[in-house]
């Protein structure tokens, strides 16, 4: 029986398992449609020099494609010579991730992510910050039964979706085939309570209305409000 296809403006099919990398404090492998991002966080007791005689902590992220997951190979990266787009990317995360928690009660202490894309079909940023909250999440429970603070310092949810204009008409969640049509496209993240933490977008073809932009973050809210849905499930395990 063929898969049935599904509705432009529904996610593909989502789902994040946990602790499936034993050595790291906490790990997700979020699959989305058919890409597939794996997530490690791990815990530091020390802060960048920036943050030294601060009471605030921080949490960081790294991102970058494994050699196998697009179609070819894709190049490793070489000390000396760093892809712009992969570390964007980790910034991007980076940045999603510190909006979810309270630094302040990460006193001393600092939580990297690292998001290896172990198979990309388009969404692989979003996908990452999606699921590097579960990891997050994990990571600061964990660290919490050492560092008491750590236990609480989520504040809010936060996961990321895309959303375009294919065909002229609004579509969630692209993957490549869909990302490649589209006439514009957003990668957004926001919070749980539905508040904007970043939207990366542009039109690829013509210039779109802001009548247009309002629709697709109205859809790129409920599409996250279904992945935020998922992470909870995960956490509640």
């Amino acid at each position: 029986m063929a898969p049935r296809r599904r509705s432009p403006t529904s996610l593909r099919p989502v789902s994040i398992r946990t602790d499936v990398v034993r050595t790291s404090l906490a790990s997700a492998l979020i699959s989305q449609g058919r890409t597939q991002v794996l997530i490690t966080a791990n815990a530091e007791a020390r802060v960048p020099n920036f943050l030294e005689g601060t009471t605030r902590g921080w949490v960081t992220a790294e991102y970058d494609m494994l050699p196998g997951s697009t179609p070819g190979r894709k190049s490793r990266q070489r000390w000396g010579t760093p892809d712009g787009r992969v570390l964007e990317i980790g910034r991007l995360v980076g940045r999603a991730l510190r909006a979810a928690v309270d630094l302040e009660k990460l006193t001393g202490h600092s939580i990297r992510v690292d998001c290896d894309v172990l198979e990309a079909d388009g969404g692989t940023r979003t996908a990452a910050v999606t699921g590097g909250f579960v990891a997050l999440a994990q990571a600061l429970r964990r660290l919490g039964r050492e560092f008491a603070p750590a236990a609480e310092a989520v504040r809010w949810h936060v996961a990321a979706v895309s959303v375009g204009l294919v065909d002229g008409k609004a579509a969630l969640d692209l993957d490549y085939a869909l990302d490649s049509r589209a006439q514009a496209d957003l990668n957004v993240v926001m919070t749980e309570r539905g508040k904007l933490v970043e939207v990366q977008g542009c039109a690829e073809g013509a210039p779109f209305s802001r009548r247009r932009l309002q629709g697709l973050l109205a859809l790129a809210a409920r599409g996250i409000a279904q992945l935020v849905l998922v992470q909870k499930r995960v956490l509640q395990r």
